[in-house]
């Protein structure tokens, strides 16, 4: 990882995320659980977030997220909605922990609903470590196209989860 994306501090500026945009057209509707995370996410995200398109001046973006044929289409916008780049990704890389990732997410969820909270605090870890590898992988994806922090990647990595599974 570059050193620059983990920095948090320091007099470095960086752009932000003003809002996530997701293709109605191009992403189903799923499940109440992956719903709920989509929409945890994209707030969390525009909560707090360091986007910085490489090679673009610092400011506030709009992301344009879609899928089409099996890739994850980066649309970005200034805020005033000038295109500014768009990077396609393929979602092959992130296919095995994605599909890990639900696998424990039914888990988890079917924990809640049965487990001792012992149980449950065993399979949130596994969760998060699983996430924290996703993560790792789409900030791979993204080096030299898109600065982002490790928390950025982390709610971007739950979006791709969310859209990838479509429903």
């Amino acid at each position: 990882m570059s050193e620059v994306r983990e920095e948090h501090g320091g007099s470095r500026s960086s752009g932000k995320l003003v809002d996530v945009v997701l293709d109605e057209a191009s992403i189903a509707r799923s499940t109440p659980d992956v719903e709920h995370d989509r929409a945890v996410a994209i707030y969390d995200l525009i909560e707090e977030n360091q986007f910085q398109p490489v090679g673009q001046p610092s400011a506030n973006y709009v992301l344009h997220l879609s899928v089409v044929e099996k890739r994850l289409v980066f649309e970005i916008r200034l805020e005033n909605g000038e295109q500014v780049v768009t990077h396609v990704l393929s979602l092959s890389p992130l296919r095995k922990i994605v599909k890990d990732y639900d696998m424990i997410c039914q888990s988890y969820y079917e924990a809640i609903r049965t487990a001792t909270p012992r149980q449950i605090e065993a399979i949130d870890m596994g969760r998060r470590g699983v996430h924290n590898e996703g993560s790792t992988i789409l900030m791979e994806r993204l080096d030299g196209k898109v600065n982002v922090d490790m928390q950025t990647a982390r709610r971007l990595f739950t979006l791709v989860y969310a859209l990838h599974w479509k429903g």
